[in-house]
């Protein structure tokens, strides 16, 4: 039987599998490598403290989780797969309250980078870095 998310343990297991499917994903795995490169390690402790920030309230992640995504070169389709992904690793490791809250905090925060970066690829505004 599944648990919920409760500990950085279950952070970590979902950051990991998520990102270890990522890495490997046809249509996401050359924006995430090419922008990340050799810095996998920090990038993976950075999302263990936000999704410790947004999902168990211990807040660990300082920040503004848009600003690097700002000028990547995606569309809605890359928006789609990463929430699919994201969606099948959470539903694969966890069910409950938590596990809900984190398919609904990914699906809101893809459809609100996207749109800000549609935004910003559509006017002369520079994005707020």
């Amino acid at each position: 039987m599944k648990k919920d998310i409760t500990s950085i343990d279950d952070i970590k297991l979902l950051v990991d599998s998520f990102y270890g499917k990522v890495r490997e994903d046809n249509l996401l795995a050359d924006i995430f490598n090419n922008k990340i490169e050799d810095r996998w390690p920090q990038h993976l402790e950075k999302m263990y403290r936000f999704w410790q920030t947004v999902l168990l309230e211990e807040h660990t992640y300082y920040g503004s989780p848009f600003v690097p995504h700002a000028k990547l070169p995606v569309s809605a389709e890359h928006f789609e797969r990463w929430f699919q992904l994201f969606y099948e690793t959470v539903d694969t490791l966890f069910e409950g309250e938590k596990a809900t809250r984190a398919k609904w905090q990914g699906e809101r925060m893809a459809e609100m980078f996207h749109s800000k970066i549609e935004y910003y690829k559509n006017n002369s505004a520079k994005p707020i870095l």
